[in-house]
Formats: C-alpha cells, structure tokens, sequence
C-alpha cells in the first residue's frame, strides 16, 4: 500500500484506521500525512511507531463522518478498513468526498471469495460478525459506487487479501 502511494506525487495523505501505524514508516518523507482512528488506544501506540516524517497529525475520527472538507487529500488510503467498518459503503463515499479530483484511493482488505479462502470464509462467516468482521464484503462494491479501479493485486497469505487501487474521477 505504501509503496503505490510512494510511486504518486502524494503530498497530502490521509490514512483511514491507522492502528497501530506500521505504514507511517513507508510514506514519502515530503508528505504530510492525517492518521485517524476511532481507537484512542491504536492512535497512542501510532503516535510511537517509527515514522518516516515528523508532518504527521494523528487525531480520532469516525470514518464514516470524516470532518475534512471535500477534496482535501491527494492519497486517501484504507488498510483492513472495510471489513470492520458498519457501513463500507458509506466509508468510501467519505474517502472519494475528501480525495482531490483525480487523486488515489487504496484500500488494502478482505474481500469475498480470495481464491482458496472461499470454503474457509463460508465457514467462519457466522463467528465473524460476532467479533465485527464482515467477510461477505465484494469487490464489486467499488463499481456499484461508481469508483473506477485501476488495479487489485492479492497480496500476503496465498492471497488472503487484496491491495484495490483507484483514482477519483475529474467532477
């Protein structure tokens, strides 16, 4: 994930569930990064984890209600986001309204049917929810949004997950 956003001119980033920060390290050092979370506990442990800038502002937010005016970053990403999330879809409306025109989204995440993970999912699917993970979440979400992918690549445990990569539209 941050390796796409090092390959763009991303100035202003916005990472959606920052957790415990691990990506902070591997954002470009000429950024100014906006790390949130709905955790006051993953943002103190964040605001410890090694960085590759000192422009960083960690604050607690609710993503589904981003308080950022509309098309503030350049680099809006979501890492493991979606699926613990209680509306997605309402959650990457608030990600394309805050990315400028033409700006990228990246969401690195579960998403239903990951090739040998399919009978595994359908099993645990019934204890998922119980602990606030969704593992029914398509793909096919981005395009019922009217987000245009430009790529999915399947990353870590024979593809257990999925790096999505998209641009916002020019309005």
């Amino acid at each position: 994930m941050a390796e796409v956003v090092a390959s763009e001119p991303c100035a202003r980033i916005l990472e959606v569930g920052v957790g415990t920060g691990l990506s902070l390290r591997l954002y470009p050092s000429s950024a100014e990064i906006w790390a949130i979370d709905l955790s006051r506990e993953m943002l103190a442990k964040a605001a410890l984890a090694p960085r590759s800038t000192s422009r960083i502002a960690f604050a607690r937010m609710d993503a589904e209600r981003l308080a950022f005016p509309d098309r503030s970053f350049d680099c809006v990403t979501a890492p493991y986001v979606l699926s613990v999330t209680p509306d997605p879809r309402r959650l990457l409306g608030e990600m394309v309204r805050v990315c400028r025109p033409g700006g990228r989204l990246i969401v690195l995440n579960h998403f239903r049917g990951a090739g040998i993970w399919t009978v595994a999912e359908r099993l645990v699917s019934r204890w998922a929810s119980r602990v606030g993970f969704r593992s029914t979440l398509r793909e096919d979400i981005f395009g019922e949004m009217g987000i245009t992918v430009e790529s999915v690549s399947p990353v870590n445990m024979m593809g257990l997950s999925r790096l999505v990569v998209a641009r916002r539209g020019f309005d």
